[in-house]
């Protein structure tokens, strides 16, 4: 049978998302046409408006509740007793508005999430972009560093103009105090903390702004590993298989959304590069198989099927594996559709969450272990912790219903970072964390955000297994490449926002701990203040299936200064497939 169209071959259809076949100006047209404007404005009113109205509204309320009770206590009490009264009541309000201060302080970082760093981030990047494109092509490393440095302090510099210029505007209509009787006029609280809020994000922006571009100007830049480190005779050599950006479909013959028909369809490549690893695996034992996210291409079920078919014929691989999500793992919502964005009380960003902790637990839940917050020891392991809702978790994915997903919303955030501890006190675990942003929108689904809590666990776990050596394994990469600027789009719709400030923290336990990621597809290997970053190719993507890919094994061990070093690594090669 011989088709007029092959349809094994894909058609423009496939391409409808692909950023490969596709400018940014005509997805956000796309995107424009088909966009749902009722479910955009109540995101923006459930994201936006409320979180920054609670902001707002808490020094009022504040201020009402003090006046109250402080004038209560001056009329009934007097001399000594009335201040002893008073602070027993202040006690009790603070206790008790203990989640009234959690929903607020959630809300800001929700604000700076969602608003702060990505505006900050925009601003560099876009500086960064502009002043590339006057260098010359040949310009050498250095000017490219002092350049980017410039562009870092400029972007904070203009960042604080703007929103010093928003807090002047907004000031004369804030209100920070109030009485009992203002709770009778909402409309009077409601304008107020708008105000109030636009001048506290926007001074939080000021100072932030500032700061983190100073730090970034100042901070050490990024650059080619020089060298690989030496290797020597009885030294302790630890092997690992680092993939990221396998992208399973769910069909035989589907093609990815990113690159359309420029990249592989099926899960072919995938079988093929599994099959190497095996391989490598019997004539020369690993120790770990990581692949930093994008498991799927957009997080569905069937797609989570394959990998746990095409990972069947290889046990011995799975017990060494360890995964974590990427942005297609949870932030797809329409694979065909980037217009489509997911209400925040829409179970489905749960259902992906719970799609890609269903497999983790069956994979490594017996092996990685979940932190205690307190103490940064690991607790009980992955299996252990989801063994008590499995029944809940059954039934969300059988139904879906709004209930469970408030009753499994903490699931995912308590999940990460998961450890695999080192198997003796000087030896090498594997810290996983979770980078994605919060993203509602298939547009903007490949931001990262690494969270403020995750970074204190890694600093707590490090400080609890003194002699240790660690790989801090995320999806995002964390600084932009030293190499000539890519498009402005790719640099500010995949960026790791606060990506230079997790690099700044984790600078100071280079000497025990390398970074690995994926998430661009670009093979480098680099240097950044004494901390080495493994940036993994996509054994998969960006090519057809008659062109070869490749990916390497790492070889990690302790350096004659006793830091964790990189040797050279073994590159394993995956040839092109003839297309029939």
């Amino acid at each position: 049978m011989r088709p007029i169209v092959d349809p094994r071959r894909g058609d423009v259809e496939d391409d409808a998302s692909s950023t490969k076949q596709r400018s940014l100006l005509s997805l956000a047209g796309s995107l424009l046409a088909e966009i749902s404007l009722p479910k955009l404005l109540a995101a923006w009113a459930i994201l936006i408006i409320l979180p920054a109205l609670l902001l707002g509204v808490a020094p009022l309320l504040g201020s009402i509740w003090m006046s109250t009770v402080s004038s209560k206590v001056a009329a009934i009490y007097t001399g000594f007793l009335a201040p002893v009264v008073l602070v027993i009541l202040l006690v009790v309000g603070w206790f008790g508005g203990k989640p009234l201060w959690r929903l607020i302080e959630t809300n800001f970082w929700s604000l700076n999430a969602l608003a702060v760093q990505p505006a900050y981030a925009l601003s560099r990047e876009t500086l960064r972009q502009l002043v590339e494109r006057f260098l010359p092509a040949d310009a050498d490393q250095h000017s490219r560093d002092l350049m980017r440095a410039i562009s870092a302090g400029a972007s904070g510099l203009i960042i604080c103009g703007l929103s010093l210029w928003i807090v002047a505007l907004a000031w004369p209509h804030t209100r920070w105090t109030g009485s009992l009787s203002d709770i009778a006029s909402p409309s009077l609280i409601a304008h107020a903390a708008l105000f109030n809020s636009i001048t506290i994000v926007s001074a939080y922006l000021a100072v932030a702004g500032l700061s983190w571009g100073l730090a970034d100007a100042f901070m050490t830049a990024p650059h080619d590993l020089p060298s690989y480190a030496q290797t020597s005779e009885g030294r302790k050599i630890w092997r690992v298989a680092h993939l990221s950006d396998i992208h399973v479909v769910g069909e035989r013959f589907g093609f990815r959304i990113e690159g359309g028909r420029s990249g592989p369809s099926g899960n072919e490549r995938l079988k093929q590069t599994l099959a190497a690893l095996d391989a490598v695996h019997a004539r020369n034992p690993l120790d770990v198989v990581l692949i930093t996210g994008d498991m799927t291409d957009a997080g569905r079920s069937s797609e989570w099927a394959e990998f746990i078919d095409a990972l069947a014929p290889f046990p011995s691989l799975a017990e060494l594996m360890v995964i974590l999500p990427g942005n297609h793992d949870l932030n797809v919502v329409d694979r065909a559709n980037p217009a489509r964005f997911d209400l925040p009380t829409s179970p489905k960003k749960r259902l992906r969450q719970i799609r890609a902790l269903s497999t983790m637990a069956g994979l490594q839940g017996k092996r990685v272990h979940i932190i205690d917050d307190v103490t940064g020891k690991p607790r009980a392991t992955l299996g252990e912790v989801l063994e008590p809702y499995t029944g809940r978790i059954a039934d969300f994915a059988d139904r879906g219903s709004a209930r469970l997903t408030w009753e499994l919303a903490d699931l995912w955030p308590q999940a990460f970072p998961m450890v695999m501890q080192p198997k003796t006190e000087d030896g090498l675990g594997v810290i996983l964390l979770d980078s994605n942003a919060q993203t509602h929108f298939s547009f903007t689904n490949a931001l990262g955000l690494v969270t403020h809590d995750q970074t204190k666990a890694i600093e707590k776990i490090s400080a609890n297994f003194p002699k240790a050596k660690w790989i801090v394994a995320l999806h995002h990469h964390v600084v932009e490449y030293p190499k000539a600027a890519k498009t402005l789009s790719v640099r500010i719709g995949t960026a790791l926002v606060n990506g230079t400030w997790f690099v700044r923290r984790m600078q100071r336990l280079s000497d025990r701990l390398m970074i690995m990621h994926g998430h661009r597809h670009i093979d480098w290997i680099g240097i950044c203040g004494g901390l080495i970053i493994v940036s993994a190719p996509s054994p998969v993507m960006d090519v057809t299936d008659e062109k070869a890919t490749y990916f390497y094994i790492h070889n990690l061990g302790v350096g004659t200064d006793g830091r964790l070093a990189l040797f050279e690594p073994e590159r394993v090669a995956l040839p092109g497939q003839p297309t029939s």
